[in-house]
């Protein structure tokens, strides 16, 4: 998968001098120095990045989710209300399905085709935002590839992250991909209307997000219901207003 990030790297590859990207938690020196730089420069650009949002008083949020939990439905539902100016840079190792969705609503959207790489990262966002009319936007979204456990390492330079998680993939998501949530501002709990027909314990997978960060925001979300869709919009707009 990942040319920089290690996630296709095995623990026997670790000894082999050929090996430049290794998976960051083997402990290996080597391994763990290279991940530092190229993190580092990461960094540096997700500041970049930043910057040239807040010149355009433009919120940034960085959508994170598995494949299938409802991040490009959500936002053709937001689109439907017109009740928000926002363009989306949109994430995924192929295809411009995503974006071609979004542009069909009538939203500014850049497909980024990352190949083999399982995340974002700030470089592939800044060639993004030039594309976006940040002057006539409010809202930034950028939604990351599908992925729970990489996308939680890059800073892509938003100022919030929101981290979906879906009825059908079960409440057990939170305590499995740790990291991930340590992230989020705010848990976007999706696709409620189908709690009649899944085994999703709603207080247990909140208990879990707010064990791994207390001061978490969380909303439950259907893009069924419009009250919902409602409420996300809302603390949207009251995060821009703190911020920019």
């Amino acid at each position: 998968m990942c040319k920089d990030c290690g996630c296709s790297i095995t623990e026997e590859e670790v000894s082999s001098e050929t090996h430049f990207h290794d998976n960051p938690q083997l402990n290996d020196t080597k391994t763990i120095s290279v991940i530092k730089k190229i993190l580092d420069k990461n960094d540096h650009e997700a500041h970049h990045n930043r910057a040239h949002f807040e010149n355009n008083s433009v919120l940034a949020i960085n959508l994170m989710s598995s494949p299938g939990s409802g991040k490009t439905s959500l936002l053709e539902t937001i689109a439907d209300t017109k009740k928000i100016k926002f363009g989306v840079i949109e994430g995924d190792l192929e295809t411009s399905r995503d974006a071609d969705r979004i542009v069909a609503k009538g939203i500014p959207a850049y497909q980024i085709q990352t190949g083999s790489a399982c995340h974002l990262d700030a470089f592939m966002v800044h060639k993004g935002l030039h594309k976006m009319p940040l002057e006539n936007l409010d809202i930034c979204f950028i939604e990351n590839v599908g992925n729970l456990v990489c996308p939680a390492s890059y800073d892509v330079g938003s100022h919030l992250n929101i981290v979906l998680v879906s009825v059908p993939e079960g409440d057990d998501k939170v305590e499995k991909y740790p990291v991930m949530f340590r992230q989020a501002d705010l848990v976007l709990i999706t696709k409620v209307d189908l709690l009649p027909h899944f085994d999703f314990d709603v207080e247990h997978a909140k208990k879990e997000a707010r064990r791994l960060k207390p001061s978490v925001d969380i909303l439950e979300i259907s893009t069924k219901d419009e009250k919902s869709i409602e409420n996300f919009i809302s603390w949207v707009e009251f995060k821009r207003n703190l911020r920019i």
